[in-house]
């Protein structure tokens, strides 16, 4: 028993007191920490919910307006837990954004990357389980439109979309393992994070000059924790205004109309976080060609530390890079409203040029980049 006090003691004091922090890390890096705290948000409220929720396709509708109106605060708990997903998204693609302003996936922090790219690629599959639990017109046709992707599986895809449902179509066998699933996939997202932090800590965080220093570091308690709750604070206060001043503003009304698999809603539309890899899909008329492009869009994060070109790794000392970065988050943004869009023109042809974009950057303007800014540098021409 003393064993295992000593060492619990040895942990929170190496990583949660004396853990040696960059002194000039700012506000970007709280997100790790936000993200965290969303997590529990949700595992907490999932299992709440769950308390409550009715896994069958006849009684899963009443059973969320029932934890709406007749649960003790069920009201709050749902309302916490659909808008802590987007909250949770929200932190994540911040947290993203600030590891490619940064950097931060070059070596020696490949393997962190690559964790959190597993991270990012768990937390679609769970929201999108998650969409489906509630059982309206919304869940019900975002189930049956993305579980059929899979029937373009060469030779094996019909069988697959049959065992993905149960049955031949989507039907209480459906609901029944992905509501077991959505329940699952969050504590395996717990552990993965917990693998990501480690791996983070092995070799230190990184900074806003991309350069390693063993000097200028502080411990991480008190100073970063009192910055880190302060950002905390900022984001609940964020948060609380969309759950209890606008906790539908980023949902579908559709989805407040029960399942009904004989009417077709006119414009199935996926949550605000999935839009710009859904614009992807739909940018490719051939069916596996859509899949395997959405697929590469998420996947293609993972080959950042090796399509990295340049010693140099925050944008701060690359100009060039840095405009470049805004064109492709400027390129996100705009899929994602070309995702909620008809499939009509002019958006097909927007919805495909970003998407080539999107592609471009990181396989052609990434690789070549850091060779055009030597060559800029050594010959002294301007950028």
């Amino acid at each position: 028993m003393q064993l295992i006090k000593r060492s619990l003691f040895s942990v929170i004091n190496n990583h949660l007191i004396n853990y040696p922090t960059p002194i000039n890390i700012h506000y970007a890096w709280n997100f790790g920490f936000i993200s965290a705290m969303c997590l529990i948000i949700q595992i907490i409220t999932g299992v709440f919910l769950a308390m409550h929720y009715t896994p069958h396709i006849d009684l899963a509708f009443s059973s969320v307006e029932a934890v709406m109106r007749d649960v003790q605060y069920g009201w709050l708990l749902r309302y916490i837990h659909s808008n802590g997903a987007s909250c949770f998204f929200i932190a994540v693609y911040i947290h993203i954004l600030r590891g490619l302003y940064f950097g931060s996936y070059t070596s020696p922090r490949e393997f962190v990357w690559l964790i959190g790219v597993l991270l990012f690629f768990l937390m679609i599959i769970t929201a999108f389980l998650g969409y489906i639990l509630p059982w309206g017109q919304m869940s019900l046709w975002g189930a049956t439109v993305i579980t059929n992707l899979v029937s373009a599986v060469p030779i094996v895809g019909d069988s697959i979309v049959i065992w993905l449902w149960g049955d031949f179509s989507v039907s209480n066998a459906t609901l029944n393992r992905f509501f077991s699933l959505h329940y699952l996939l969050p504590f395996l997202i717990a552990a993965a994070s917990l693998i990501h932090l480690a791996l983070l800590h092995q070799d230190g965080s990184g900074n806003p000059l991309g350069v390693e220093s063993n000097v200028d570091k502080i411990s991480i308690y008190p100073y970063f924790f009192l910055k880190d709750f302060v950002g905390l604070i900022a984001f609940i206060l964020f948060f609380s205004v969309l759950v209890y001043y606008a906790p539908n503003f980023l949902g579908h009304n559709d989805n407040y109309i029960a399942a009904n698999p004989m009417v077709t809603p006119e414009h199935i539309v996926p949550e605000w976080y999935f839009l710009p890899f859904y614009a992807i899909l739909r940018s490719v008329p051939h069916k596996l060609g859509g899949v395997v492009i959405m697929i590469a869009a998420i996947l293609v994060l993972a080959l950042l530390p090796w399509i990295h070109s340049t010693e140099i790794r925050s944008s701060r000392f690359r100009p060039l890079y840095k405009y470049l970065y805004w064109s492709w988050v400027a390129c996100c943004l705009i899929l994602g409203w070309i995702g909620g869009m008809p499939v009509e023109q002019p958006y097909v042809i927007i919805g495909q040029l970003a998407g080539i974009y999107y592609f471009f950057y990181f396989l052609f303007i990434l690789p070549s980049l850091g060779k055009l800014e030597s060559f800029l540098v050594t010959y002294k021409l301007p950028f």
